[in-house]
């Protein structure tokens, strides 16, 4: 026990080296702690909130402020009388470390006046790249904060994303951005960059630019349209502005909330006019139903009318509605593209049957008698002209025809509209002739090879 015992001068000996500062060092350890004390300009005393960031710039996070702002001995002692002027040449300071960017066709502001420092914090950031603020904070401290405050907002500039789009140092496109044309767009878009390359017919627009349409920031309308169709559209459409505004009848499509979107695509197509469908079909798409008009009547459904009638006429056997019609609008009733009677009766002239004549020849209806013109004719007696040349009653195409299909041959009518009443035609067609048996009429019959003498 007596060997164990602490003798007073070993205790002695350890309270002395704990009074003396003994903390683990060395001497030669506590002497150079001491000295890079010293030497840095972060102590408790001087910018003792340096570099405590999240982020901090390599030479202070070193302790290294010589690096950028040179020696100044006497700053350490002195500092309130020997302070560190302004650095003079900033980018030059930076370059003397960092790599240089690449000096494109269009530099962004401060970056082509040398001012690293209007965007980075010389010291140290919260913010990535010691960046002075978060995202797109930092460039509206320059730039128009209005340019993200529509209702809609593209996705990068939503989420302060500005770099997605714009370079921040420089670029060889206007604007800094990224890429060029509708390539920029491209590289988020891949889904319809990968459409469009495989597309046979593309909008202008989207093969050029898709700012000419969209807004790149943000819009009142959706998708960053910089305004609504049919509008839209008409900024770069000027024949159809012209035509739309001007034409008495326009097509309903137009009139709808999709207006010109309910035929074409806005970005490409397969089928030529950048239209959803094939003519035919997209028409049919519409008018596959009954619709009343404003004037208490109705449009038939075309399509169903077209599945039930097989004798069809010209342009609906080619599938282009388009033939009779013009898809935008037009002076004639039905959005016909030339004249033609509304009427059961209409004095007769030439250019109110101008829709028909651009297909059939007008000699059909000028001369009293033929031989070759027509099979409708009693022995030589022309009965189309018979009944459409006349001065005051004349009988227009539409009394005797469907103009779009019928059971019919040369799709006659079955029945023949009279106001309210539809007259029943009662058509029957011999080898030579034939013969109808109409409300406006008692039975007539007519041959080529043995003209007939009708009674009345």
């Amino acid at each position: 026990m007596r060997g164990k015992k602490i003798t007073i001068p070993l205790l002695f000996a350890v309270v002395i080296l704990i009074a003396s500062g003994f903390n683990g060092m060395s001497a030669s350890a506590q002497e150079k702690t001491a000295k890079k004390s010293k030497d840095t300009c972060i102590t408790s005393e001087c910018h003792a909130a340096m570099g405590n960031e999240k982020f901090v710039h390599g030479p202070v996070a070193a302790g290294e402020c010589t690096i950028c702002h040179g020696e100044s001995p006497e700053h350490k002692d002195k500092p309130a009388k020997f302070k560190f002027g302004p650095i003079k040449d900033v980018a030059g300071a930076c370059y003397s470390c960092h790599e240089k960017f690449k000096t494109g066709k269009f530099r962004h502001t401060p970056f082509a006046e040398g001012e690293c420092i209007a965007c980075h914090s010389p010291h140290g950031s919260p913010n990535k790249f010691q960046l002075l603020a978060k995202g797109g904070k930092l460039c509206f401290n320059c730039h128009d904060e209005e340019l993200v405050q529509g209702k809609f907002v593209h996705g990068p500039a939503a989420v302060g994303g500005c770099v997605a789009c714009h370079d921040p140092h420089a670029s060889d496109y206007a604007k800094n951005l990224r890429a060029g044309g509708p390539n920029l767009c491209f590289m988020c878009h891949t889904d319809k960059a990968e459409a469009i390359n495989k597309a046979e017919f593309v909008h202008k627009p989207v093969s050029e630019n898709c700012t000419n349409c969209h807004n790149p920031h943000s819009a009142a309308k959706q998708f960053m349209l910089e305004s609504k169709a049919p509008a839209l559209c008409l900024n770069c459409h000027k024949d159809k502005k012209k035509q739309i505004n001007t034409v008495a009848v326009k097509h309903g499509a137009l009139e709808t909330e999709r207006s010109c979107l309910n035929c074409h695509d806005a970005h490409m197509s397969d089928i030529a006019k950048n239209l959803l469908m094939e003519p035919m079909d997209l028409c049919l798409n519409c008018h596959d139903r009954e619709y009343k008009r404003d004037d208490g009547k109705s449009l038939m459904n075309m399509k169903k009318w077209l599945a039930e009638n097989k004798n069809h006429h010209g342009p609906i056997k080619q599938k282009d509605c388009s033939g009779c019609h013009n898809p935008h609008g037009s002076d004639n009733f039905r959005i016909l593209r030339e004249p033609y009677p509304a009427t059961f009766y209409k004095p007769f002239a030439v250019e109110n049957y101008d829709l028909c004549f651009s297909c059939h020849e007008k000699t059909i209806v000028l001369n009293p008698e033929t031989t070759r013109l027509t099979n409708f004719r009693n022995g030589n007696e022309n009965l189309h002209f018979k009944h459409v040349n006349k001065p005051i009653k004349g009988r227009t195409c539409r009394a005797c025809h469907e103009t779009h299909a019928s059971n019919f041959p040369k799709h006659i009518r079955e029945a023949v509209p009279f106001g309210s009443w539809k007259l029943p035609l009662n058509y029957q067609k011999t080898k030579t002739g034939g013969s109808c048996t109409p409300g406006c009429h008692k039975l007539k019959k007519y041959d080529r090879a043995n003209p007939v003498k009708n009674q009345g």
